[in-house]
Parts: C-alpha cells; sequence; structure tokens
C-alpha cells in the first residue's frame, strides 16, 4: 500500500494584507470645472493683489489696514503690506501645486483680512466679501480632496 504523504508548508514570518484597492477619479464633469475654476482664481487672484501690493495701481491697500495692526506689531504700515504682499505671492503658488492645503491656508488668510477690514471703520462691505471669499477658498479644498490627483479620462477612437 502506498503510504499518504504529508508535508508541513511553513508560512512566511511576515503575513502581508492585500493591496487595497484605489479608485481613479476623472477630470471631467461639473464638480471638476468648478474645482478647476476655483483652482485658478485662487492661484491668479493672490498672485496679482499680491504683486499689486508693491504697485498700488489696484487699490490704496494702505489705507485698508487698521492702525492698530500696524501699532500692535511695531512696524510702519508700508513695511506690513508689502509683507502681505510677499505672503499672498507664495500662497497663489501654493495653491497651484498644493490646492488642497492651500485653499485652507487661503480661507484663513481671508478670515485674518476680514477681521482687520471688522476693526477698520467704514470697510464692513468689503470685509463681508471677504468672508465670502474665503467659504470658496474652503469649497476649493474640499474639492481638491477629491480632484487633486485626478486623470483624464481616455480619449474616445474617431
Amino acid at each position: 500500500m502506498n503510504a499518504l504523504r504529508v508535508e508541513r508548508l511553513e508560512r512566511p514570518a511576515i503575513a502581508t494584507a492585500p493591496m487595497p484597492l484605489t479608485t481613479a477619479v476623472l477630470a471631467q464633469g461639473p464638480a471638476w470645472q468648478a474645482f478647476q475654476l476655483l483652482h485658478w482664481v485662487f492661484v491668479v487672484l493672490p498672485l496679482t493683489v499680491g504683486a499689486d501690493k508693491f504697485f498700488t495701481v489696484l487699490a490704496p491697500w494702505r489705507s485698508y489696514l487698521s492702525p492698530s495692526i500696524s501699532d500692535v506689531l511695531g512696524v510702519s504700515g508700508e513695511q506690513f503690506i508689502h509683507t502681505v504682499g510677499v505672503a499672498e505671492i507664495l500662497l497663489g503658488i501654493l495653491v497651484a501645486f498644493a490646492p488642497r492645503l492651500g485653499g485652507w491656508l487661503v480661507a484663513g488668510w481671508l478670515w485674518a483680512i476680514t477681521l482687520n477690514l471688522f476693526l477698520t471703520a467704514g470697510y464692513a462691505d468689503v470685509a463681508l466679501r471677504d468672508l465670502g471669499l474665503s467659504l470658496a477658498a474652503l469649497a476649493l479644498a474640499r474639492l481638491a480632496a477629491v480632484y487633486q490627483d485626478a486623470i483624464e479620462p481616455p480619449r474616445a477612437r474617431r
């Protein structure tokens, strides 16, 4: 009679888990278009207004600064405005390459601007507009959580 031969198989010391499935998000549809619109608006606007802090073509930026801000910080209004300009340019560049993080930072930046404008008499209307822009920046950050790494859909053959 033939004996049944049983061999013991050794398991590897480290069990490997199956690789998680990843889903691809396609760069198409209304939400994708909204993401693109907000993404590029929040690149162009901070770059533009940041650069204008040095040239004052669009607005008299110094007049928007609450006197208490420069007093507390101990810097001149012009120095502060130039520093703000550099920060806004950097924010625009950040949003271009990392809109998920950049959207949150722009929203926070706009909240600081809103607070400054509420401290400055006569600019409540502008403060409310900046508050609205901050909500758009939050929408960018939330959409970027889905669309930041979206891929182009395959093109149909003709």
